[in-house]
Formats: structure tokens, sequence, C-alpha cells
């Protein structure tokens, strides 16, 4: 003879599980949406991150540059050409001509 089936048994397995399932979908929303420490915020935070690394290495060449240019011009000399070049310094008594091509004006930009 069989035996009757307790279906009231499995639905309130079926309740449960909903009630986890339930829980668990909104632990997961309230944590990559809703949360101060979201996935979100935190995905913006790593890509300022990385900006601000790049933006780092970039000052950091400028930096090196300076420095060698810095050192360059501790000689009297080349501080004058830096000068004369750079900012059209001159001597007294002395007239400068400035004349201008394409291929000047290009490496002026340039630097």
């Amino acid at each position: 003879m069989k035996r009757p089936t307790n279906w009231s048994f499995f639905k309130s397995i079926n309740r449960i599980y909903y009630v986890y399932g339930g829980v668990l979908i909104s632990f997961i929303v309230w944590m990559l949406y809703i949360d101060t420490h979201s996935w979100i915020i935190h995905s913006e935070l790593n890509y300022e991150i990385e900006q601000l690394e790049l933006e780092k290495e970039a000052l950091n060449k400028v930096i090196k540059a300076d420095k060698k240019t810095i050192k360059q011009l501790q000689n009297q000399d080349s501080l004058e050409r830096f000068a004369r070049e750079r900012y059209g310094h001159k001597k007294e008594n002395e007239t400068v001509y400035i004349i201008e091509t394409n291929d000047l004006k290009e490496n002026l930009k340039k630097n």
C-alpha cells in the first residue's frame, strides 16, 4: 500500500527557498548599486586612480626634462643662449633681427 504524499512539507521548503533567494538578491542589489562602497563607486574610483597615475607619469617626464634644462643652464654661455633664443634678450648696443620661417615656427611650437 502506498503512503500518501505530504505536499505541505514541499510547499514549506519552496517558501524557504524563496525567502533565501529574495534575501540573496536584495543583498546583491544593495552591494552593487545602493551601498556607499558599491561596485559602481569602486569602478569610478579605480578609473580616477588610473588617470592620476598617468598624469603623474607625464609630470615626472616634465620634471626630468626641466632638471636637464636646469643642469644645462648652469653654464653662463648656455644661459645667455637660452635667453636669446626663447625670450629675445640682447646685449646693450646690439640690434637683433628676427627672421621667421615656417620651420622655425614649427620648432618653437614643439618646444
